[in-house]
């Protein structure tokens, strides 16, 4: 996908057209199932769903002019990427999923600390996915981001 893409409405556009229907119901999935709270935007050139700076003043330690990261979607060249920062912080998140995926997906679970790829745009597990999203509130997303960040 082409980083200099600044609208989310640009970037699901720009989707290559083998994966707009699941990029598009991915983004659905998870903006209809994010507690209240977290808004949509642009991120490191993949959409995202952040703590915006009105909620979370200091902003991602990272750079602190980017609101709170939480969950970003992206089309990269050889699979579709859930980034889930809760995943990430939260080991009893991490086990919960792991768990959880082959119960939804006949495909192995292909994961990094907090990313997870889909290789085949027709087996995205949908409905898990909104369960993980479901999982933290805003709250709870701010509570784990700074007791891991103290660590």
């Amino acid at each position: 996908m082409d980083a200099k893409v600044i609208t989310v409405e640009a970037y699901f556009e720009a989707v290559p057209e083998d994966r707009k229907v699941a990029m598009q119901t991915l983004r659905k999935v998870v903006k209809e199932n994010l507690p209240e709270g977290f808004t949509e935007g642009m991120g490191y050139g993949m959409a995202c769903y952040v703590v915006p700076h009105s909620m979370y003043p200091a902003g991602y330690h990272c750079d602190p002019k980017m609101p709170l990261p939480f969950i970003s979607i992206a089309s990269q060249k050889n699979f579709i990427a859930l980034h889930h920062m809760g995943i990430y912080g939260s080991k009893d998140l991490l086990d919960w999923f792991q768990s959880e995926y082959p119960k939804h997906s006949k495909y192995k679970l292909d994961m990094g600390k907090g990313c997870i790829r889909f290789k085949k745009p027709d087996d995205i597990p949908f409905a898990l996915i909104a369960e993980l999203c479901k999982k933290i509130t805003v709250d709870d997303w701010i509570t784990l981001y700074e007791s891991n960040l103290k660590r």
